[in-house]
């Protein structure tokens, strides 16, 4: 027997975005992360939160390129053990929510590990498999048009589904766009329970 799914605004979810030194979580380091709350479907902006990381792995010089941080900015930062604390504390009993699971979650779990914190494994709903899922939806509707792939850059889908633009690369900018994408793509699901979001 299945349990019963919690509405999906009976929960609270953490919006999260990590800036890193590049795509590799076994080496790269984190360089900032950024969190914003969705409490009763709304973006609870001021409790938004973000901090830069002092790394304590590798920082690929294209990198900066994207994030613009660079070392003099980070060099007084807190320890990464100090800001995965706050991850956490943030996250106890809340759901992640990210724009593509597949980045954000190793590096999450690689910090954990690394601050000897142990990885809840919270439930997660990514708003890359979101577009997905909202793409296949649409072609269902409409089958005589071509099945495309969904724009999934953040910025593209966001401006796609008429949503404004931000700042890109800056980590709680982006856990700000992804919480507003969420709820857009959570209406053109119809996703009654959380269940039907992960």
């Amino acid at each position: 027997m299945r349990l019963r799914s919690p509405a999906w605004d009976g929960v609270v979810y953490w919006a999260l975005d990590l800036e890193t030194g590049g795509l590799d979580p076994r080496r790269d380091a984190i360089l900032e992360v950024g969190m914003v709350p969705i409490r009763d479907a709304h973006v609870r902006l001021g409790e938004g939160w973000r901090t830069l990381v002092r790394p304590e792995g590798n920082v690929d010089p294209r990198s900066i390129a994207a994030h613009q941080l660079v070392a003099r900015e980070t060099r007084d930062a807190p320890p990464l053990g100090d800001v995965m604390r706050e991850v956490d504390r943030r996250l106890d009993r809340h759901v992640l929510l990210v724009h593509h699971r597949g980045v954000d979650v190793p590096f999450l779990r690689r910090g954990y590990r690394d601050a000897g914190l142990r990885w809840r494994n919270p439930v997660v709903v990514d708003t890359v498999e979101l577009l997905f899922r909202q793409a296949r939806r649409a072609h269902r509707l409409r089958p005589e048009l071509p099945a495309e792939p969904p724009t999934v850059n953040l910025s593209a889908a966001r401006e796609q589904l008429g949503l404004p633009a931000y700042e890109a690369h800056d980590a709680l900018s982006d856990a700000v766009a992804t919480a507003e994408l969420f709820l857009v793509l959570r209406q053109a699901l119809g996703a009654r329970t959380l269940r039907e979001l992960t």
